[in-house]
């Protein structure tokens, strides 16, 4: 029953566009803390209320017609093949909601991705179960473990995550940036695939191994 609520005060919240539901149930994106996480975010919303208005006209549009056509009320089926000009119109307005959403959409993939005029730059190696960060043009060299905690009740059987404050989040030495600068990260990976994630931030780098 908890779970229930859990989920339909998820939908609310994302119906109304405030974020991340603060529930077991994350149905939404959540606004991070830099300029282009943000971006991502409208985006994301934009993207999603074009597709819900879309699904509106569309399944209207449907039951409506079934609905006031059916055979009950003495409607027959039309008999014919095709129609050009409904299907110029089909094709043309799809086309041209589809342009309208790539505009901003490759607007911030550029954004994403530009790393011109950057304060600094840190290097990230993923290796099997920690961090390896390294501050380029600077002595700043360190590894980042999970923290105590977690790694305790990660690798003690029967024990309860749900017991553990940000549970396989916390480290023992997290990686420090300044705040408005611009950062060039440039990962890659030690040993296996990585995916370096942080939601703040609002995008995700997936790294693989190199192989010599």
């Amino acid at each position: 029953m908890n779970k229930a609520k859990q989920l339909f005060a998820g939908l609310i919240l994302m119906a109304l566009g405030l974020g991340t539901a603060q529930a077991d149930y994350t149905l939404n994106l959540m606004k991070g803390v830099t300029k282009v996480s943000n971006d991502i975010y409208d985006l994301h919303m934009l993207i999603l209320w074009i597709c819900v208005f879309i699904g509106i006209a569309v399944f209207g549009t449907m039951f409506y017609s079934i609905y006031h056509h059916r055979k009950s009320k003495g409607h027959q089926a039309a008999q014919f093949m095709k129609n050009t000009t409904v299907e110029i119109i089909w094709t043309i307005i799809p086309t041209l909601i589809l342009i309208g959403m790539a505009i901003p959409a490759t607007k911030t993939m550029l954004e994403l991705n530009d790393i011109k005029e950057s304060d600094m730059t840190i290097q990230i190696t993923g290796r099997q179960w920690y961090w390896d960060y390294k501050y380029l043009n600077s002595d700043i060299h360190f590894e980042s473990h999970l923290d105590e905690a977690s790694e305790k009740t990660h690798r003690t059987v029967g024990a309860n995550p749900r017991s553990v404050p940000n549970y396989l989040l916390n480290v023992d030495k997290p990686l420090v940036i300044p705040v408005n600068k611009k950062i060039r990260f440039v990962l890659t990976s030690g040993d296996v695939i990585h995916s370096w994630w942080v939601p703040d931030l609002g995008w995700k780098k997936r790294r693989e191994p190199r192989l010599h």
